[in-house]
Order: C-alpha cells, then structure tokens, then sequence
C-alpha cells in the first residue's frame, strides 16, 4: 500500500484530478470523506488544520500536503509525469494554470450565478475552449496529449474540467474535434477506464446538488 489518502467531501470537486491521475498511474489510495455539514460547523478539527482552510488534503505517509494544483504536481513529479525538460515542465504549468482559470470561471458560475448567468457562460465558453484545441493542435496535430509525447498531470486535470462542463452543456464539445479524440483517447486508457466505470467514482456527484 502507499499509504495515499484523501480527505474530501463526497464530491469529484477538487479532488477528482487527482483520483484520475492515481487511479490511472495504478495507485491505491483510501477516502476520508467529510461531510458538508460537519465542514461548516466545525464539528470536526479539520478544517482547522487545512493550511488554508480548504480541502482536499492529500497525505503520502506522514506527508501532508493541500492545494489541489500543488498536489497534482507534486504527484506529476512522483511519477515522472510533469514535462521530460525544463521546457516542457514549464509548458504544463502553464497549460494547467490555463485550466484552472476556466475552473474558476466556471466555479464561479456554478455557485453565484447559476440562475442568472448559464446562457451568458455557455456563449462566451466556446472562445476558452478554442484555445485549447489550438493547444492540442500543436502537439502531433492533436493525436497526443496537451504537451509532449506522455501524459501528464494537465491531461488529468483538463479532462476532469472537460467532463464537468459535458455534464451542464452536453453540446459545447461539438466544434472541437481535437479535444473529443483527446477524450476518448484519454479515457481509453484501461487503468484509467477501470477507475472511471468504478462504483465510488461513478456514484460520487461532481459538485454539491443545485
């Protein structure tokens, strides 16, 4: 066993990136479910122990680690999957920095501005979703990953942000050839299959019910 855990709510949330990354790298890792009642009423002491009050928390043995970015580089470097060069290193930060803006924007949607602002956010999706099929084309011509000839922790994170937007807007993929074939090229993987057709994965909701 490595001794992975995370400490999440019963959500993909935050975590769900790095379930993908672990699940398909061939980890085991156990859940520390906290419920949402008990986060906010301070039932419990973790949220007073989250560096930042905010989970996931992410422990390698007696290694404690939060920030869901910083814990899916850490694991891109634990398993070699975060850039065969300085350069390619720095072109996967800057790719999963690129997701994580889209991953704000669209946070910020789904929490305040459900009811007022979907079409608004469905209209202005398809330019950030362009940029990324750019990204993709210029890689192999989109028959690889987001950078380089292996996958790394970007792919994880994109495809997760990917899949959350599917679930809202099931059509927004349908000008972006390029990111439909790194789909199912990505989900075709059998690790990666296998975790995705798991119960725990695939009766855990994406975000909490609106």
């Amino acid at each position: 066993m490595s001794g992975y855990v995370i400490t999440y709510f019963p959500l993909r949330g935050r975590a769900e990136p790095i379930r993908l990354l672990l699940g398909d790298q061939g980890a085991s890792w156990t859940e520390d479910e906290v419920q949402m009642a008990d986060w906010f009423s301070g039932k419990n002491d973790i949220k007073k122990q989250a560096v930042f009050g905010q989970l996931p928390q992410f422990k390698d043995g007696d290694f404690v680690l939060y920030q869901s970015n910083s814990i899916l580089r850490y694991l891109g470097r634990k398993y070699d999957i975060s850039g065969s060069s300085n350069k390619e290193s720095a072109l996967i930060d800057m790719v999963n920095d690129g997701v994580e803006d889209l991953r704000l924007k669209y946070s910020r949607f789904f929490f305040y501005e459900f009811e007022t602002g979907k079409e608004k956010y469905e209209k202005e999706l398809p330019d950030q979703l362009a940029a990324f099929e750019r990204i993709l084309s210029q890689n192999s011509n989109g028959t690889k990953y987001l950078v380089g000839d292996k996958i790394s922790y970007a792919d994880y994170n994109f495809l997760d942000l990917l899949q959350w937007h599917l679930d809202l807007f099931p059509a927004c993929l349908s000008s972006y050839p390029l990111i439909n074939a790194f789909i199912d090229r990505i989900t075709a993987r059998p690790k990666l299959s296998e975790y995705l057709k798991s119960d725990a994965r695939i009766n855990r909701p994406f975000m909490p019910k609106k």
